[in-house]
C-alpha cells in the first residue's frame, strides 16, 4: 500500500510510519516542524520529508490511505486535497484498528498507568519470546519502535488513550479499538479542554466498556469507586476480573514481590506500580502466560521511559523524572518516592504545562498533592497560559491551590534553572514531574551532580 502521513513527525505518527515501512508499505509524509528524535529516526529510514511544510501536490490519486495526525489543522492544504480526491482518510487509532481486524485486540485504558501497564505486558511477552503486535506511548528498552505491525501475530496490545482521534474525528481514541481483552486502571478527570465536566469524562469510559466485543474480558482496578460503578452498571455481555495490588514489601530502598519461591526483588516501586503490576499480571494470564512466568519476567522490568525513571543516583541521593502532570499522578508519584526512601529529603518539582493544569478552576484539584515533600517547587510559563487563552494565574493562586504557603513558585525559566542548579542534594531525592521540558533545564548537567 501507498500510505501518506499528514503530520508524520509526531511521536506516535512517526513510529507508525516506521512500522509500516518495515512491513513493506510505501510511506510518504509531510509536516511543518519535526523535532528529535523523530527527525533522526525518519531520516535514517529515508522517510524524512525533503522540505518542511504542506504540499497539496503530494496528494495524488494513487495513494491508498492517508493517516491524519492531531498536529494538523482542519484546513490543512493536504487534507483538503485528499478530501477533494475522495481518498480514504484514517485517524491514527482508526488505522490501527484496520490493521488489527483479524487479531485479538488487547487494549489498556485508564486515566493513569496506561503506558506502564502496556510496557509491563510487552516486557513479559518479549522475555518469553511470545511475538505480539503493539502500540505503546513510550520508548522501551529492547524495542526498536513504539509500534509493531505484522500479518502473522495473533495478539496486538494497544495503549488506549481517551484523547481525541484527529482534527476531523472527535471520538476518543480508545473508542475505536473494540477490544477482546480490556483493562481499566482507574478514572481521574483529565483533558478538561475536551471533556468540560467530570460526568462527560466518565461517560467516555462507559462507552469504552460497552465497546468490548460480546464475550470479551475486562480487567479493572476494584478500589476505584467510579470505575466499580461503571463495571456494575454495564449490560455488555463480558467477563469481569477485578484486581487490587501485588503483595510486596520494601527493605532498604528495594521492593520485593512475594512468590511461592520467596521474595523477588524488582526495579520499580510505589503503590501505583504495584497496582499496575497486578493488572498486567491478569492480562498476561488471559494471554496465556501463567503467574510464575509473569513473576520470572517482571523482575528484570526497569520501567517505561519518563515513568518514574531514575536517571541518576548514588548511595545518598537520586534524580527521578516522571511524566506525571495530572493531580492523581502527581500525588501517586510523590508518595511513591517518599515511601521508598523515607530517610531522604524529598524535593518535588512540578511543571504546570497542560491546558488542564493551567486552568484556574481545575488547578484546585492539586490541593495537598505535594504535601509529602520536604521542599516543593512549581514552575509554569505565563506565556503558555496566554497561548492557551486561559485566565492569568498568580503565584498566590498557585500557593493557595496547592495548600502550601512555603511553595516555591517560578514563572521565569532562567530563575528556575538557576535555583535548581544551586541546590544541595546531599541525602536528598530530586523528583522532576512534567509533560514538558522543565523550562529548558539541562538534565545532562544536573545528572552529573548525583554521581
Amino acid at each position: 500500500m501507498h500510505i501518506h502521513f499528514i503530520a508524520i513527525g509526531g511521536s506516535a505518527m512517526h513510529n507508525l510510519a516506521l512500522a509500516l515501512a518495515q512491513k513493506g508499505d510505501l510511506i510518504t509524509g509531510s509536516d511543518d516542524t519535526i523535532f528529535e528524535p523523530s527527525k533522526s529516526r525518519l531520516k535514517k529510514q529515508g522517510l524524512l520529508p525533503e522540505k518542511m511544510g504542506w504540499y497539496p501536490d503530494k496528494i495524488t490519486p494513487d495513494i491508498d490511505a492517508v493517516v491524519l495526525g492531531m498536529h494538523a489543522k482542519q484546513d490543512n492544504p493536504e487534507l483538503l486535497r485528499a478530501l477533494e480526491l475522495g481518498l480514504k482518510i484514517y485517524s491514527y487509532p482508526e488505522f490501527l484498528y484496520e490493521q488489527s481486524k483479524n487479531k485479538t485486540r488487547v487494549v489498556i485504558g485508564g486515566s493513569h498507568g496506561k503506558t506502564s501497564i502496556t510496557s509491563m505486558i510487552l516486557h513479559v511477552m518479549q522475555y518469553h519470546n511470545i511475538a505480539v503486535d503493539y502500540m505503546v506511548g513510550a520508548q522501551l528498552d529492547g524495542f526498536e519502535t513504539m509500534v509493531h505491525l505484522t500479518t502473522k501475530n495473533e495478539f496486538i496490545v494497544l495503549e488506549g488513550d481517551e484523547y481525541l482521534s484527529s482534527p476531523i474525528d472527535r471520538r476518543p481514541k480508545f473508542h475505536l479499538y473494540n477490544p477482546h481483552i480490556a483493562l481499566l486502571s482507574g478514572i481521574a478527570w483529565d483533558h478538561i479542554n475536551v471533556f468540560p465536566t467530570f460526568d462527560n469524562y466518565v461517560q467516555q469510559f462507559r462507552l469504552f466498556i460497552d465497546s468490548i466485543v460480546p464475550g470479551g474480558m475486562l480487567v479493572y482496578f476494584e478500589k476505584d469507586p467510579v470505575l466499580q460503578k461503571l463495571v456494575t452498571e454495564t449490560a455488555q455481555p463480558i467477563k469481569k476480573y477485578a484486581y487490587n495490588s501485588m503483595p510486596h514489601t520494601t527493605e532498604d530502598g528495594i521492593t520485593y514481590l512475594f512468590s511461592d519461591e520467596g521474595k523477588i526483588p524488582i526495579q520499580i516501586f510505589g503503590d501505583h506500580n504495584m497496582q499496575n503490576l497486578a493488572g498486567a499480571q491478569w492480562v498476561c494470564q488471559l494471554m496465556g502466560v501463567d503467574n510464575s512466568q509473569f513473576l520470572e519476567a517482571i523482575s528484570s522490568f526497569a520501567g517505561a521511559s519518563k515513568r518514574l525513571e531514575k536517571i541518576a543516583g548514588s548511595n545518598h541521593a537520586a534524580l527521578f523524572k516522571d511524566f506525571a502532570h495530572s493531580p492523581s499522578k502527581v500525588l501517586a508519584t510523590v508518595k511513591a518516592v517518599k515511601n521508598q526512601f523515607p530517610e531522604r529529603k524529598l524535593i518535588a518539582c512540578l511543571e504546570l504545562h497542560t491546558y488542564s493544569s493551567l486552568n484556574p478552576t481545575f488547578i484546585k484539584d492539586y490541593k495537598d498533592t505535594l504535601a509529602l515533600a520536604e521542599q516543593a517547587i512549581v514552575y509554569y510559563s505565563q506565556k503558555a497560559v496566554a497561548i492557551k487563552k486561559l485566565a492569568p494565574i498568580s503565584k498566590e493562586d498557585i500557593k493557595a491551590a496547592f495548600n502550601r504557603d512555603d511553595l516555591m513558585v517560578f514563572t521565569n525559566s532562567e530563575e528556575f534553572t538557576a535555583f535548581i542548579n544551586q541546590m544541595n542534594f546531599q541525602n536528598s531525592n530530586l523528583l522532576l514531574m512534567s509533560s514538558g521540558n522543565y523550562g529548558g533545564l539541562d538534565l545532562k548537567k544536573l545528572r552529573s551532580r548525583f554521581r
